[in-house]
């Protein structure tokens, strides 16, 4: 290829002036000369003198098959950056190719302010390239280190949705998003393409999307590389975009046509803005893209031992290797990055000289030191209705019933009213069915599609929409992260069996916000919180596919500085978790508390003394005040607490001598010892609740090896017995669907029978009675379809 195509007959040629283009250029040969050495360099970082062995890492690591490309968007966005004082920042999808952004960064200065030991000189340089891919230094993304970054892109698929999290609420910003064809393969990136649709001209920012066609994954063709480019201009279109295409791989050439296309989408989408911002109405546009076509590991070797390299997929990762004991490739490198000619780039002491570094922006409009990237910077605490004006009134425990996470709704509806222009909620078409609907009397779902007559009744759509509903988790979390991660704050509902979706992506951000908490610049940001409700006890009527607890054990395996599980199991307690949660800061909140109606136990003021202990005896739920207790009764989570609670009931009853303490846990990590987690209880008061030497009882809302595995090193490990759920159950009653699984008040009251000592035998008739009150319940179960009216109405006899 030699040539470049223009798609659209708006775009001027040659706008650089000759000079311009001569300093772009060699602007961009300093990005690539420093990518190059960032791989495989430790010393002579300016080939002062010839390169030798010793001047190289010993182990090579990196990818360079990206970077050229990257560096080349990063560059010619700094001109129009510096030409038209726009804001933006950048997002580099693509796994690899860090090299290609950090080098930009470092040639604006940012990254030199921020570690000054990697300073804008030789010694500095030497320093730089030494820590990349090194140990004790930084990886092959853009990690939390990297200035200006807020998505590292190790995880592929989140580039689009995290961008246009970033464009939200930020009408003035430009988020320019490089898309690697290979990360266009992936399902989270094909969804996130529809963002577009969900983009209000007046009040957002825009997304500028690149996407990078270098052909080639770590081994293999890319698909969009490989289709006819009408076909992909077709499927860009059908999207919803307007894609403009800039390929070849002349540089000189390519410098012309990128900076042509790059004015002509920047002043369409500053038309498309305009336009709706003088008219004041928000309509779905369709905004420009870039599909940029150029070689793989551009301008590095073209050939190693005879064989292809650049524009193929031997350039994905350390295109020359096996350097040591090999003078051929050594030389061969050293033709390579003396072809950058970084005499001509770089003064006497290892600076950029003057006339390139006055191509970067200044000050905050570097990419790299955009307070939005920093987006803890920006923050500003939401303004709060006070949580107790929600609060349910509970006279005594266990007597009534509610919609558990109705009243939150309400308080939802509360804050979005108090922070119209930092606070969204996301949820995959379910908030009514999750009892979040309140939230629609002060802001409708965001639609900027066509309207039918019938969405004028109950369909809550609105172009000024804040609620944004989505059918891909995926999409939704991308957004939701990229809108915390640039300073403002969110919720997220969703159902507990489909919240699987996002695991990996949970598992990133954990990862972010774990190595943020060691950068000392980094500021601190809005937590992320998910409620997962629709929970596994109430999916009775959907089956097995849609009974799966097992989130929070993916969220146990991260870092315990950031993790916090919270199960609420009641109204109040909701609202006061849901209240802390709002406000705190660097965390990943996971809520889990169904939308049914439940027994409510605790008054607000009862809540809020329960939720900051996070564990706790319930006094009016045992009777073992003064003495050592028979066993300990503990509920995690709503269904098993009130399973949990009958099953001390029913002990009670038939036992009128038995001594039980009553514990329910809100905050999950309080099982961890005090040195594991934040949260964690320590050994004293964990003794003290649980006893050392009595068989406790422990009624949780998952899988029943979570708490073993929270709990192992406590004293009283041997005698705690998880009951939870063991994957068992398809269309039942909900009790039956506890009985399936043991978490029932019948099989807690038959396992302390068991476990006690002196009712081992004593206790065999009520054992038998209740066994024989657990068949009955089945058997009116399957002959009727319902639970039996006295045990689904049940509530606290005491």
């Amino acid at each position: 290829m030699t040539t470049s195509t223009l798609s659209t007959t708006e775009i001027a040629a040659n706008p650089l002036s000759s000079e311009l283009l001569t300093r772009i250029d060699a602007y961009w040969r300093a990005c690539n000369y420093l990518a190059a050495g960032m791989i495989y360099l430790q010393d002579n970082p300016l080939l002062r003198e010839p390169l030798a062995e010793g001047h190289l890492k010993k182990r090579l690591l990196g990818h360079w098959g990206a970077s050229p490309g990257l560096s080349f968007m990063y560059v010619h966005l700094n001109r129009i950056i510096r030409e038209q004082a726009q804001e933006a920042i950048f997002l580099a999808g693509p796994g690899h190719g860090a090299p290609g952004v950090l080098a930009p960064v470092y040639l604006e200065g940012t990254y030199s302010e921020i570690y000054p030991n990697k300073s804008e000189d030789e010694e500095g340089m030497r320093a730089f390239f030494k820590q990349f891919s090194f140990p004790g230094g930084i990886g092959s993304h853009c990690t939390p280190e990297t200035p200006g970054s807020i998505h590292e892109g190790g995880e592929l698929g989140y580039s689009i949705s995290h961008a246009f999290g970033a464009a939200f609420d930020n009408p003035d910003l430009l988020v320019a998003v490089a898309v690697g064809d290979g990360e266009a393969e992936t399902g989270p990136l094909a969804t996130s393409w529809h963002s577009s649709k969900f983009l209000n001209p007046i009040r957002d920012g825009a997304v500028l999307p690149i996407l990078h066609l270098n052909g080639y994954k770590i081994n293999n063709p890319t698909l969009l590389a490989r289709i006819p480019r009408e076909e992909l201009a077709e499927l860009m279109r059908g999207y919803g975009w307007t894609p403009y295409f800039v390929e070849g791989d002349d540089p000189m050439l390519l410098h012309q046509t990128m900076a042509a296309t790059l004015d002509a989408c920047l002043s369409r989408i500053r038309g498309l803005q305009q336009e709706a911002r003088t008219s004041g109405e928000a309509t779905r546009c369709r905004w420009p893209m870039i599909v940029l076509r150029t070689p793989k590991g551009w301008t590095g070797p073209a050939e190693v031992d005879g064989k292809k390299v650049e524009g193929f997929w031997r350039a994905h990762q350390v295109p020359l290797s096996g350097m040591h004991n090999n003078p051929a490739h050594l030389e061969q490198l050293e033709g390579w990055m003396r072809s950058y000619k970084p005499e001509e780039l770089f003064d006497s002491t290892g600076k950029l000289i003057p006339e390139l570094r006055a191509l970067a922006p200044e000050g905050t409009l570097r990419m790299s030191a955009n307070p939005h990237a920093n987006g803890g910077l920006l923050r500003r605490a939401l303004r709060m209705p006070d949580f107790r004006e929600y609060a349910l009134d509970v006279a005594e425990p266990g007597k009534i019933r509610a919609m558990n996470t109705k009243p939150t709704g309400a308080l939802l509806r509360d804050v979005m009213a108090k922070n119209m222009d930092n606070f969204r909620v996301f949820g995959p078409d379910e908030n009514t069915s999750n009892k979040l609907d309140a939230v629609y009397e002060v802001s409708k779902k965001l639609w900027l599609c066509d309207y039918k007559p019938e969405d004028a009744d109950g369909g809550e759509l609105s172009p000024d929409g804040r609620v944004l509903e989505m059918l891909s988790e995926h999409t939704l979390e991308g957004w939701y992260e990229g809108y915390v991660l640039t300073g403002r704050h969110g919720f997220f509902a969703t159902y507990e069996a489909f919240v699987h979706v996002i695991d990996s992506m949970y598992n990133q951000h954990a990862k972010w916000l774990a190595i943020c908490e060691e950068i000392p610049w980094r500021a601190r940001i809005s937590s992320l919180n998910l409620l997962i409700t629709s929970t596994v006890w109430r999916q009775d009527h959907n089956g097995f596919t849609h009974q799966d607890p097992g989130f929070l054990d993916v969220v146990v395996n991260k870092n315990p500085q950031v993790t916090r599980i919270y199960l609420p199991p009641d109204v109040n307690t909701l609202l006061s978790t849901v209240d802390h949660c709002l406000q705190s800061r660097d965390d990943i909140n996971v809520i889990v508390a169904d939308k049914q109606n439940h027994l409510q136990y605790l008054d607000m003021d009862a809540a809020i003394k329960h939720c900051t202990k996070g564990i706790g005896i319930w006094d009016w739920a045992s009777n073992d005040q003064g003495v050592e207790p028979d066993a300990v009764m503990v509920g995690c989570g709503d269904i098993p607490t009130k399973e949990a609670l009958a099953a001390t009931a029913l002990l009670r009853e038939h036992f009128a001598d038995i001594r039980l303490r009553f514990i329910n846990v809100v905050d999950l990590f309080r099982m961890q010892p005090a040195g594991e987690h934040p949260h964690g209880l320590s050994d004293h008061d964990f003794d003290s609740l649980f006893t050392k030497d009595r068989p406790v009882i422990f009624n949780f809302h998952g899988y029943p090896w979570l708490i073993h595995r929270l709990a192992y090193r406590r004293t009283n490990h041997k005698n705690l017995h998880v009951r939870g759920y063991k994957e068992k159950g398809n269309i039942n009653t909900p009790l039956e669907l506890a009985i399936e699984n043991e978490i029932d008040r019948f099989s807690l009251a038959i396992d302390v029978i068991n476990r006690v000592p002196r009712l081992q035998v004593a206790g065999a008739h009520v054992k038998e009675k209740l066994r024989d009150m657990q068949i009955d319940c089945r058997n009116y179960a399957h002959e009727h379809g319902i639970d039996k009216p006295d045990v689904d109405d049940w509530i606290w006899p005491f």
